[in-house]
């Protein structure tokens, strides 16, 4: 085989705005209250997503809180998407335990 052994696929570009179509109704759906670029629970901010240029600019809070500490997230790709969701189901579930 040759040193390109990609078979010819590349993955997709990725599309911000698509992406945070895709991204905010996963939110929803995960019974997230949508205030503009802002998801709630309790009526406590618990992420926020914006397009930033080619990507999507996201934060989590770290817990629970009515002034929440904030983690940012770089969405470059599907992959990142995925991650993000999956780090905003683990940290729902520990505060759903956590109460």
């Amino acid at each position: 085989m040759s040193g390109n052994d990609d078979f010819g696929f590349a993955p997709p570009p990725f599309d911000p705005a698509g992406a945070l179509v895709t991204l905010r109704r996963q939110l929803r759906d995960m019974k997230l209250a949508e205030r503009g670029n802002a998801f709630e629970q309790h009526g406590k901010r618990v992420a926020e997503l914006a397009i930033d240029a080619d990507t999507i600019a996201a934060k989590l809070a770290r817990r629970l809180a009515s002034t929440p500490e904030w983690d940012r997230f770089t969405l470059k790709s599907a992959a990142d998407q995925r991650r993000l969701v999956d780090e905003l189901k683990k940290r729902l579930a520990r505060w759903e335990h956590d109460e």
